[in-house]
């Protein structure tokens, strides 16, 4: 561990020399050693900002007698991996918290900042902050500039939902394309509380990054001077042997479970953190996790499932003044990592006024008992997921006719080529952690269908995901999976399909009988997969246990 600069052990010598090619003078390695995990690159506008923002998180270490020691892990972005390659996302949360741990054994440091943003970006490295517990703190990008045109506003979001209105002809060549090049106008996480911000929350919530962080614009002053703080706070920290652990707890992950329910959050949250708690030896599973979110009030939402991006968001106030608002409901007296305070001392000074139309209070909520609900029933034994405050209230209970479709591509066709009848229920199958593989977002295929004006009369029920910024009756994460051989596998097209999100079931009416007869007829596709799709598929678990791959328990097969 570190401060090996003054030591006599001889052995050290291939360390120190090699540490002294790179810039580093003996003295700067007795101090506590930091590592800087950045995910900045080019390719993804949530982490374009981190080049820069890395720069001043190392002023801080420096300033607070640490010595920082930079290095960069994958990033990839959902959204421009729609399609085939996200197929790749999912499992590289697992190889990214891999990588980071195998990176932070091998050079032994003493402390960590994580940079990050986006979706799977801050999971993977909030579970290897789980694993490593060293003492660390998170810092975000903040979030894109919203796109105006004349009062109207607009963020990433709205663009792909415009696919479907350009496929309706609900608007022009001309402005599609202009739509195109323009909503997402700057670096920053998508100004919509997708699974990025909705994670970038989750870290303000349970105490390890700066309240504000995640919602303020990337270009703000404020966030260059966060990242001093952090830099300097994380040094005091690991003089003081603050772990992880001694932050984060049941009690903070709890805190953070009902910050999301509370903003009316992304179904993604539910993996992720299902993932963290598993790799920390919490126990929250699915079942937990939807007893500890309707315990909170849903009193706020955001872009897409109301008008208000997240800038809006910061300006009403910010996670900060969330906290503030559902302190009755949470554990007030966990220590945050951030600022050393306790919550509830924390949250008392909430620096701007809170505006009531944006956040609302605990007796005017938007909706009374969390914005999940978690499905069980013949087609979903092990558990299903939706994000009911996305949904309109006429279609909370829908009961219809499958239209089964083996794959993400089957149904994109369909909604390109053919007519879909309102009242259907669409099946999308075999797009599991397994059957994808790598339990692909249906996010086209969501906005499209909200896109064309379908989801008051429609529902879309997988055993992939969506995304964050899924509105309207979509629900997935079905487990078990079909690849699995899952009662999903055994619908067939005009089968009862019954959802009903209030009574939190989900019912495929098929006969007893008839199931067997289609269960024994049942082959599973063919699939062969190479290289890392294959050892994902081989080692994944179901998605009601964190679709973890790389740290499973021991006993898990």
């Amino acid at each position: 561990m570190g401060r090996r600069g003054d030591s006599l052990d001889i052995t050290e010598a291939y360390y120190i020399g090699l540490m002294s090619s790179v810039s580093y003078r003996r003295k700067d390695i007795s101090k506590p050693v930091i590592g800087v995990v950045n995910s900045w690159n080019d390719v993804n506008p949530g982490h374009k900002p981190l080049k820069e923002l890395a720069g001043y998180v190392k002023e801080g270490i420096w300033a607070a007698g640490g010595a920082p020691a930079a290095f960069c892990v994958p990033a990839p972005c959902d959204g421009m991996a729609q399609g085939y390659g996200m197929h790749y996302i999912l499992p590289q949360r697992d190889l990214i918290a891999a990588s980071i741990e195998s990176m932070v054994e091998a050079h032994s440091f003493d402390g960590l900042v994580f940079l990050c943003s986006c979706d799977k970006i801050i999971p993977g490295m909030l579970m290897a902050a789980g694993r490593l517990d060293l003492p660390c703190l998170f810092l975000t990008a903040g979030s894109m500039l919203p796109y105006h045109e004349g009062e109207k506003v607009f963020c990433t979001s709205d663009l792909k939902e415009s696919i479907g209105k350009f496929k309706d002809k609900q608007i022009d060549r001309e402005t599609f394309d202009r739509w195109q090049t323009n909503m997402c106008s700057s670096g920053g996480t998508c100004s919509m509380y997708g699974t990025a911000n909705t994670m970038g929350a989750f870290l303000e919530a349970i105490g390890i990054a700066p309240f504000g962080s995640s919602t303020m614009l990337f270009c703000d002053g404020e966030k260059f001077r966060q990242a001093r703080d952090v830099g300097e706070r994380v040094v005091q920290l690991t003089n003081e042997g603050g772990k992880f652990s001694s932050f984060i707890g049941r009690d903070a992950v709890e805190n953070g479970i009902r910050h999301v329910s509370a903003t009316g959050g992304s179904t993604n949250a539910i993996l992720h953190i299902i993932a963290l708690c598993r790799v920390m030896g919490i126990a929250i599973g699915l079942s937990e996790f939807d007893e500890i979110q309707q315990s909170v009030p849903v009193i706020a939402k955001f872009k897409p499932s109301a008008k208000y991006n997240i800038y809006d968001f910061h300006m009403a106030g910010g996670v900060k003044a969330v906290m503030s608002t559902i302190l009755p409901r949470l554990h007030g007296e966990v220590v945050l990592a951030a600022n050393g305070e306790k919550l509830k001392e924390s949250v008392s000074r909430v620096r701007v006024e809170i505006n009531r139309q944006v956040i609302h209070t605990l007796d005017d909520p938007l909706h009374k008992d969390g914005c999940f609900s978690v499905l069980t029933g013949s087609l979903a034994p092990n558990g299903a997921v939706v994000k009911k405050s996305g949904v309109e209230p006429s279609m909370m209970y829908h009961k219809g006719p499958a239209v089964v479709f083996d794959s993400e591509e089957e149904v994109r066709d369909y909604f390109l080529n053919d007519t879909i009848a309102p009242g259907s229920v669409l099946i999308v199958r075999y797009e599991g952690p397994k059957g994808g593989p790598g339990m692909r977002e249906l996010s086209i295929p969501a906005a499209m269908l909200v896109g064309i004006g379908l989801h008051t009369s429609v529902a879309m029920v997988t055993d992939g995901r969506f995304s964050g910024a899924t509105r309207g009756p979509c629900i997935g994460h079905v487990t078990p999976e079909a690849w699995d051989e899952g009662p999903l596998a055994l619908v067939e097209n005009g089968d009862i399909i019954e959802i009903d999100i209030t009574g939190k079931k989900l019912t495929l009416h098929v006969p007893d009988e008839e199931m067997k007869r289609r269960r024994k007829n049942w082959r599973c596709p063919d699939r062969p997969l190479k290289g890392v799709l294959a050892a994902y598929r081989a080692g994944v678990s179901g998605a009601e246990r964190g679709a973890v791959w790389l740290y499973k328990d021991e006993n898990e097969a």
